[in-house]
């Protein structure tokens, strides 16, 4: 899962991202309100960890202006303005969550996966189609019951087509899932990855939709 940590403290920016790449997640970084505004309206993440105390634009200002041109990725603030005024202005602009400084990674973590969660009309903590269910906080994935082990990219994958269970995904969707800022991505990489998914978890898994991308149904066909 990618995401967006904008926080201008090198020190705390430096160890979210650490901690948060240990958990699982590919973390992209920016450290002022300007450079925030333009990766959330470009809206490449799928969530945002976002500080309020920046240079060049304060969060709030970023938000609302998000939120004004339609940017609909889950925010969840994290900040030293821990006055319930504060927690208040920045939900009714449209955090999705807000948390105060310091905070548990794991905790984070949590909050994050629930958020993007939301975001997709997926209501339980475990993603499940057809005889597969994938566990994002164990990072673990069952097939009718047994454990299928997987790479780090197929795992993130999977959960990208998962979360959106009966949505084409593009080749492109799924590159800006797996990949951040300067990871070189091969221009087979995503269907390499297919291929090694399909081979543990089944030919019929995940299919293709010629010219469009790849969709893992809820349902095998026919049922």
């Amino acid at each position: 899962m990618r995401v967006l940590l904008v926080e201008d403290d090198p020190l705390l920016g430096d160890g979210l991202r650490a901690g948060l790449r240990q958990l699982g997640f590919q973390v992209d970084w920016v450290r002022d309100g300007e450079s925030a505004g333009r990766e959330l309206r470009a809206a490449e993440h799928a969530a945002v960890v976002l500080d309020l105390g920046l240079p060049r634009k304060d969060g709030l200002e970023v938000l609302a202006e998000a939120r004004r041109a339609g940017v609909k990725l889950p925010v969840l603030v994290l900040t030293a303005r821990d006055a319930v005024p504060d927690r208040v202005r920045g939900l009714d602009l449209g955090a999705d969550d807000y948390v105060v400084k310091p905070v548990d990674l794991n905790e984070l973590a949590a909050r994050l996966r629930a958020l993007v969660r939301r975001a997709h009309g997926q209501p339980h903590e475990r993603l499940e189609a057809r005889d597969i269910v994938l566990d994002p906080s164990a990072r673990t994935v069952r097939r009718a019951g047994e454990e299928i082990l997987l790479s780090a990219r197929e795992f993130d994958l999977l959960e990208a087509l998962m979360l959106n269970c009966g949505r084409v995904l593009s080749r492109e969707q799924l590159e800006r899932h797996l990949y951040g800022w300067g990871q070189e991505v091969e221009s087979n990489a995503v269907e390499v990855h297919i291929h090694h998914l399909r081979r543990k978890l089944g030919a019929g898994a995940i299919e293709t939709v010629r010219g469009v991308g790849y969709v893992l149904t809820r349902d095998a066909p026919g049922r």
